[in-house]
C-alpha cells in the first residue's frame, strides 16, 4: 500500500458513491439498533427494490448504514442527504421517506438540526460518525482515512510525531488527563526492542457510552491512531481491550482489523516502511477496576485483574514486563486529525490548559440525551440547558454528576463554570471519561451518593484493605442514613473514611470513590441534616426502615483470587481471560 494506491481506493469509492443521486443514512449504532433501526434499514432497502422492479431503470438512491448521529433519545434516526434528519422512524415510514427524497419532507418525523444540540458541537473525534459506513474500510478511506498514517510514515520521523502530539496539548481522555505527548515520549525513550500499544476500551462508568459509540461508528479511526502511536514509540504489537458487553463494537473492530490486514495497513512492513504492527482484540469480563491500567494489563496477560503499586509505570515496565503505551479510545481517535492538521490547529481549540474537544455522554433528566462533542471550556449551563435541551418534564435542575461513579455532584451555582480538568477538580469533581448525568429536584442526593458507593464497593477488587473495607462501611453508613436511622456521628465518620480511602487506597478506584459522598456533603449538607435530625427525605425518595443486619466485608485472599467463606462476586469479579 502506497499513498498513490490509497488515493486510488478513495477515488474508486467516491466514484461508486457518485453513481447514486441520493443517499439515505440510517443510524446503526447500539442506541438506534435497540430501537429497531435494522428493521428500518431493511424496510427502506425493500421499498427501493420494489420500486426499481416496478418502474425499472437504475436505482438513484442508496441506503447506507452509518454510525451514531448523536441524539440517541430520539432514535431510530434517519438522514436524507445532508439536509433532512428524521427521528423516531419506524419500518412503515419507509415509503414516505423514499418519497421525500425528491419531494416534500415528512414533517411529522422531522428532527430539527438548527438547534443548539447540533449547532453547538465541534466534531473532531466524531467527524465521521453518522456519515460513513463503519463496516466498509473503503468509506473510511474516501473520507480521508489513513492519510495521517501515510503522512507520518512518509514525511515524519517518530520524534516528529511525538513532538506534534505534544504541541497539540492533547491530554489523556480516559479520566486522568495526563499529557499524551509526555507519555508517548517516555515510552519512545524506554529501552528495549519490543514494546506494546494498548487501547483501553473498558468503559465501565454507569451512564457512559462515549467509547462504545466511537468504536461502533468509526473503528478504523482508532486503529489508525494506534498505528501512528506504534510508529512514534517503536511498538510492534497492540491490544484493544474491550468489555464483552459491547458485542457490536467488538464485531466491527474485528471486521476492521481484517480489512486493514487485507490492504496491508496492518502486518509486516506497513506501506513499505519499517513499521510492523499486529493488533488483537481482548475481551474484558466487566470488572470496573480493569479500567485502571495495571489491572487491565494483568487481565490481558490472563491473570486476575488486580492493580499493582507504581512505580514501575507501564511506560517502562508494562505488558509482560515490557514498555507499554496505554491510551483510551477517544485519545487514539484524536491523533489522526492532529497529524493531518497539525498540533497548533488542535491547540487553538479549548482552554489554556485543557486543549481540544471532549466527547460527553449526556444522560439523566434532560430532554436531549445522547452523544455530543464540544470544545473544552463549554459551560455546564450550555451543556444542560442548550445542548441538553433543558430539564425533562419541566422539572427543576438540582445537580449534575461528572466523571462517573468517581466523580462529584455539582449544584446550580456551578452551571456557569467552564468544563475543563482544572475547574472540575477545584469544584470537587473530575472529568473522568466523559459521563455527565443530570439530576432534577426529584433526586435525593444522599441516595445518589449511596448508589455510587454501592457501585464502587461492589466493583472493588479487594486487594487493598482501605478500598475493600472502607467502601463497604461508607455504603453501610449511607444506607443507614437513607433509612432515617442516622446519628450525629455518622457524618464525621464518613469524612474520616473518605480521607482514609483517598490517601491510602492502592489505585484510582478507591482513591476517587469518596468523591460523590464528599461533594454531596459539601453542597447538599441540608439533605443529610434532614435525614439524620428530622428523619425525613426532602425529595421523598428514602423511606424509614427497620434496622437490618449489616454483614462484614468478605476477607479476600488476593494471592489465590478466592474469597474466604463466600462467593467471589461479593468482593470483586471473576478473573478474566
Amino acid at each position: 500500500m502506497s499513498p498513490e494506491e490509497l488515493e486510488q481506493i478513495a477515488e474508486a469509492e467516491r466514484e461508486r458513491q457518485a453513481k447514486f443521486k441520493h443517499t439515505i443514512k440510517v443510524c446503526m449504532a447500539a442506541g438506534c439498533v435497540s430501537c429497531q433501526s435494522e428493521g428500518v434499514k431493511s424496510a427502506l432497502e425493500k421499498e427501493l427494490a420494489e420500486r426499481k422492479e416496478k418502474h425499472g431503470g437504475d436505482c438513484q438512491c442508496e441506503v447506507k448504514g452509518v454510525g451514531c448521529m448523536g441524539l440517541c433519545a430520539n432514535g431510530p434516526l434517519v438522514a436524507v442527504g445532508n439536509h433532512t434528519m428524521y427521528q423516531g422512524v419506524k419500518g412503515e415510514d419507509a415509503g414516505a421517506i423514499v418519497d421525500s427524497v425528491e419531494g416534500e419532507r415528512v414533517e411529522r418525523l422531522v428532527c430539527p438540526t438548527d438547534v443548539p444540540f447540533f449547532q453547538k458541537q465541534k466534531k473532531v473525534v466524531l467527524e465521521n460518525s453518522g456519515n460513513i459506513d463503519p463496516e466498509r474500510i473503503e468509506d473510511y478511506i474516501a473520507a480521508g482515512g489513513y492519510t495521517a498514517l501515510m503522512q507520518a510514515l512518509s514525511d515524519m520521523t517518530p520524534p516528529q510525531v511525538v513532538a506534534e502530539v505534544t504541541k497539540s496539548g492533547l491530554r489523556g481522555r480516559g479520566g486522568a488527563g495526563y499529557p499524551t505527548g509526555l507519555k508517548w515520549s517516555t515510552v519512545s525513550k524506554a529501552p528495549g526492542e519490543k514494546k506494546f500499544v494498548v487501547c483501553n476500551a473498558d468503559e465501565g462508568d454507569p451512564g457512559a457510552f462515549m467509547d462504545r459509540s466511537v468504536l461502533e461508528s468509526d473503528p478504523h479511526r482508532v486503529i489508525e491512531g494506534m498505528l501512528i502511536a506504534a510508529f512514534a514509540v517503536g511498538a510492534s504489537e497492540g491490544y484493544l481491550y474491550v468489555r464483552a458487553e459491547y458485542p457490536l463494537a467488538v464485531k466491527r473492530l474485528r471486521n476492521a482489523i481484517k480489512q486493514a490486514e487485507r490492504l496491508g495497513l496492518l502486518g509486516n512492513n506497513i506501506c513499505g516502511s519499517r513499521l510492523s504492527f499486529r493488533l488483537e482484540v481482548r475481551l474484558g469480563a466487566g470488572a470496573f477496576v480493569c479500567g485502571e491500567e495495571t489491572a487491565l494489563l494483568a487481565s490481558i496477560e490472563g491473570r486476575r485483574g488486580l492493580p499493582r503499586s507504581r512505580p514501575p509505570y507501564p511506560a517502562m515496565e508494562g505488558l509482560f514486563g515490557l514498555p507499554t503505551l496505554i491510551n483510551n479510545v477517544e485519545t487514539f481517535a484524536s491523533v489522526p486529525p492532529i497529524i493531518r492538521n497539525g498540533g497548533e490547529w488542535y491547540a487553538q481549540i479549548g482552554t489554556e490548559k485543557s486543549k481540544g474537544t471532549k466527547v460527553f455522554a449526556l444522560a439523566g433528566s434532560i430532554n436531549n440525551t445522547g452523544l455530543v462533542e464540544v470544545p473544552m471550556g463549554t459551560t455546564l449551563r450550555e451543556m444542560v440547558f442548550e445542548i441538553g435541551g433543558g430539564m425533562a418534564e419541566g422539572r427543576k435542575f438540582k445537580a449534575v454528576q461528572t466523571g462517573g461513579p468517581s466523580g462529584g455532584c455539582l449544584p446550580e451555582e456551578f452551571l456557569d463554570m467552564p468544563v475543563d480538568y482544572e475547574n472540575l477538580a477545584k469544584a470537587g469533581s473530575i472529568m473522568g471519561s466523559g459521563g455527565m448525568i443530570v439530576m432534577d429536584d426529584a433526586s435525593c442526593m444522599v441516595d445518589v451518593a449511596r448508589f455510587f458507593m454501592d457501585f464502587c464497593a461492589g466493583e472493588s477488587c479487594g486487594k487493598c484493605i482501605p478500598c475493600r473495607v472502607g467502601t463497604f462501611h461508607m455504603h453501610g453508613l449511607l444506607t443507614k442514613i437513607t433509612q432515617q436511622r442516622g446519628a450525629a456521628g455518622d457524618i464525621p465518620q464518613l469524612e474520616e473514611l473518605a480521607d482514609l480511602l483517598r490517601n491510602t487506597s492502592l489505585c484510582g478506584l478507591g482513591q476517587s470513590a469518596p468523591n460523590p459522598v464528599l461533594s454531596t456533603l459539601r453542597y447538599f449538607a441540608d439533605e443529610y441534616k434532614a435525614h439524620i435530625e428530622e428523619h425525613r427525605c426532602p425529595a421523598g425518595v428514602c423511606k424509614a426502615e427497620e434496622a437490618g443486619t449489616i454483614e462484614s466485608p468478605p476477607d479476600v485472599d488476593v494471592v489465590s483470587g478466592g474469597v474466604a467463606g463466600g462467593d467471589v462476586t461479593s468482593a470483586g469479579k471473576e478473573p478474566k481471560a
